[in-house]
């Protein structure tokens, strides 16, 4: 075990470094540049102390990501990302006057893996391709929460003054607001007065460009015909046209918002089903190949990551916390948790 702890106050344009020995006394300090020559000075500094690829020296940062974080996880040491709040509460250990600095709190983190490091985790070894997949799935989970922003805000604007949208193109799928075929009818039509006007052939090469249908292309037309066509209330002509303009804007919006949600969905199906534990993780009841995918951004392919099943748990929210003191016993759901894991149930 290295007898030398580093800790590293991270900033935008620049780092602090600091590193102690197994008594505490600090060894070195090192202002280093956000750079590769910054790097370098860093990997100098650990060499000089000691450092080398049969016991690489631990260190400790409070971030668990950023190109200073994987070019220290490549070279095959350990990373502890300290949450911000301990390192803090630790800050008040070592000054009672509350005074701070970046080298002091670099100093901090380096001490708190040399007295504390059993009660924290290094970052997982996960594979590069698991990495990949972790980026494509977290992005996909975001695009798809920005789509669905992008939705109800057209939602909300049509519900304005255009009432005959929301009943003909309603909840999400094939006929949502998010449907191709939705979003070529508006756009063709941004103002109920439009609509009211299309004929059945201008209906029907609407919705064969858009794409196939469930129900008959004519049967829908027919629908859509009878939806536009009923009396309903309106703006004020020159501001239901003003009014159409910004919903043909928040289309094109939610066209781009779709396509991105599309493409980043094959390329993480694609890296995903490349990873030789896709066919474990997909053989779970209820996990397709996108919920799979963010299973294994998420938990990784770290064998020693957990240390049993009830971490495993503990991590994905599903174990609940313990709270007794005296005659109080109070068990209360888990608040620390991995949201992404409990909320990608909630996603397509």
């Amino acid at each position: 075990m290295s007898k030398v702890f580093c800790g590293i106050d991270w900033a935008e344009n620049h780092h602090d470094i600091a590193l102690v020995d197994q008594d505490g006394i600090q060894l070195a300090k090192l202002r280093m540049s956000d750079d590769r020559a910054g790097f370098h000075a860093l990997l100098e500094l650990l060499a000089r102390h000691g450092d080398s690829p049969d016991d690489p020296i631990p260190v400790a940062i409070e971030t668990p990501r950023g190109l200073l974080v994987a070019s220290l996880r490549a070279t095959g040491r350990k990373i502890y990302a300290i949450n911000p709040l301990a390192a803090a509460c630790y800050r008040d250990r070592s000054s009672v006057a509350r005074a701070k600095s970046d080298a002091a709190d670099a100093r901090v983190l380096a001490n708190i893996l040399r007295t504390d490091m059993a009660a924290h985790r290094p970052l997982p070894a996960d594979s590069e391709l698991t990495q990949c997949v972790a980026v494509l799935a977290r992005a996909h989970q975001d695009a798809v929460w920005d789509k669905t922003q992008m939705v109800n805000r057209l939602r909300s604007h049509l519900r304005e003054y255009y009432p005959a949208a929301l009943s003909a193109f309603h909840g999400s799928g094939t006929l949502g607001l998010d449907s191709a075929h939705a979003r070529a009818v508006l756009a063709a039509a941004p103002t109920p007065a439009t609509a009211a006007r299309f004929t059945r052939s201008q209906l029907r090469a609407l919705l064969k460009r858009a794409g196939r249908l469930r129900r008959g292309i004519e049967a829908e037309v027919e629908r859509l015909r009878a939806i536009f066509r009923r009396d309903h209330l309106h703006q004020l002509p020159q501001v239901e046209q003003a009014m159409g303009k910004q919903t043909q804007a928040l289309i094109q919006q939610l066209d781009a918002a779709c396509r991105i949600v599309d493409d980043l969905a094959a390329a993480t199906e694609e890296a995903f089903l490349a990873h030789p534990d896709a066919k474990i993780i997909t053989s779970f009841p209820g996990l397709s190949i996108m919920s799979g995918a963010r299973v294994l951004a998420e938990v990784g392919d770290d064998r020693e990551r957990f240390a049993d099943a009830r971490a495993l748990k503990a991590y994905a929210g599903a174990a609940p916390v313990t709270r007794a003191s005296g005659r109080s016993h109070v068990v209360v759901a888990r608040a620390v948790k991995n949201q992404r894991l409990v909320l990608q149930r909630s996603l397509p």
